[in-house]
């Protein structure tokens, strides 16, 4: 079976063939880095690397290229609350951020370009759009890109210029001919630190954050690359746009194929420091292991929301515990996969159709059942070897099993509370789950009228 993948500009799944052969250039907008990574977060890079890895794993070179927006409003003042230079603070912050996501089993892309690295290329953009009549220079100092003049503008979310205009709020329009119009390079203002402004022919100023992906897809893939992905939350306007500026700078549409993963939400809003409900890595890792919250993320398919809670993260951990048991005391060995063999066969259709990680994951406790009941080494080296191309179960189990095995008064408490949560809910399957897996841990619940209590076994 050829890969599929969803497309979000056709809105359809189609076969996926890249434009060179056996050669995929893909681009990922990575995080704008003036603080730890939240969770949110961590569900686009853990979507995006299941997918680079996938892609190598059916044979393909990947150029992968994931940036960082070293340049922006709020790294500008983080840094002068912090009095420090931005430099130093987006060192700090990329630093961390490779830390958080290397525990999470994350890869590192094939490049992962700094916007501050790619101000020459960008300008040059700007040149071209400027002489393509889609740029103009506003009486402020900044450079705008003149959406009406682009046909199809916002052809990727769906959105039309009416449809836009009949939305907008009427405010101060900053120089701006039409309120739509966005800004491709910023004019520096007095009171920004002196590393904040780069030298040019519209004076001195720094890019606009749509022109940065554009100028750096194009610098590091070409005019015309394979796959461009990114969260859903993206579409509008920061990729409308980057399709605006490309195919008008360019003549060409910059990626052939859109794709989105789905948000982490809480209470069914999206997770952003905008809004103050996220949770940092760093804080969630305090209390779940890092391949906890790959896996917690991975059985989701990339492409649909899904709520982040304690519960679930509790329920993926016995969940991928099981898992490991199953392997626990096998000797195995490094193994090519045999995808004629029937459950490689079905894990490999499910990851071909659109990366269906759910289907995927099916088919690895199909093989743990089955290892269970005869002890196969055959089985348990392929669920293993399965399993790592999804960048799971690559500790030994009792290395695994023997981390997750100490479980403090706190920790049972929360359990329960999350059993009882569950319960409340409904949710009698992960009510059962929670307390199975507290019983696979040596701890007994004993429900009665006044409450849960727990002993061990």
């Amino acid at each position: 079976m050829t890969l599929r993948i969803h497309n979000t500009l056709s809105r359809a799944i189609e076969t996926f063939t890249p434009i060179e052969p056996n050669h995929v250039r893909m681009y990922v907008c990575g995080i704008t880095i003036y603080d730890l990574c939240h969770v949110g977060h961590a569900r686009m890079m853990v979507a995006w690397d299941l997918i680079y890895r996938w892609l190598r794993t059916l044979g393909y070179r990947v150029t992968y290229v994931r940036n960082v927006t070293d340049i922006d409003d709020k790294i500008i003042r983080r840094a002068l609350e912090r009095n420090i230079s931005l430099r130093a603070l987006t060192d700090e912050m990329i630093t961390a951020m490779h830390t958080d996501l290397d525990a999470l089993g994350i890869a590192r892309p094939t490049h992962e370009p700094r916007a501050t690295e790619f101000v020459p290329q960008m300008l040059s953009m700007i040149g071209k759009l400027e002489q393509n009549g889609l740029a103009y220079r506003s009486t402020n100092g900044d450079v705008n890109f003149a959406v009406r003049k682009f046909p199809g503008y916002g052809k990727l979310s769906g959105k039309s210029i009416d449809e836009l205009r009949s939305g907008e709020r009427v405010a101060v329009l900053d120089g701006k001919d039409d309120p739509l119009d966005f800004v491709l390079w910023k004019a520096a203002k007095p009171e920004e630190p002196v590393d904040a402004k780069y030298e040019s022919e519209y004076g001195a100023g720094r890019p606009g954050w749509h022109i940065e992906c554009s100028a750096m897809a194009c610098a590091l893939l070409g005019e015309q690359f394979d796959l461009h992905g990114g969260g859903a939350d993206l579409q509008f306007p920061h990729h409308d746009n980057e399709i605006a500026q490309s195919e008008g700078a360019n003549g060409k549409p910059p990626a052939r194929v859109w794709g989105h993963n789905g948000l982490l939400n809480v209470d069914h809003v999206k997770m952003s420091k905008s809004l103050g409900n996220f949770f940092t890595i760093r804080e969630v890792m305090q209390r779940y292991d890092g391949e906890t919250i790959r896996f917690f993320m991975i059985r989701t398919h990339y492409r649909s929301p899904f709520n982040f809670s304690d519960a679930n993260l509790d329920d993926a951990r016995g969940s991928l515990r099981r898992l490991y048991t199953a392997l626990d005391g096998l000797d195995m060995a490094e193994s090519e996969i045999d995808w004629a063999q029937p459950q490689a066969a079905a894990f490999r259709a499910a990851m071909n159709d659109d990366f269906n990680t759910p289907v995927a994951v099916a088919v690895l406790f199909e093989l743990a059942g089955e290892v269970n009941r005869t002890r196969s080494l055959e089985s348990a080296t392929l669920l293993k070897s399965l399993a790592g191309t999804l960048g799971l179960l690559q500790q030994t189990p009792r290395t695994y099993l023997q981390a997750g095995n100490v479980l403090d008064e706190t920790s049972i408490a929360e359990r329960i509370e999350a059993r009882a949560t569950a319960k409340k809910t409904k949710d009698f399957a992960l009510a059962d789950q929670i307390r199975q897996d507290l019983l696979a841990q040596g701890i007994v619940l004993q429900d009665s009228p006044q409450g849960t209590t727990w002993m061990k076994a």
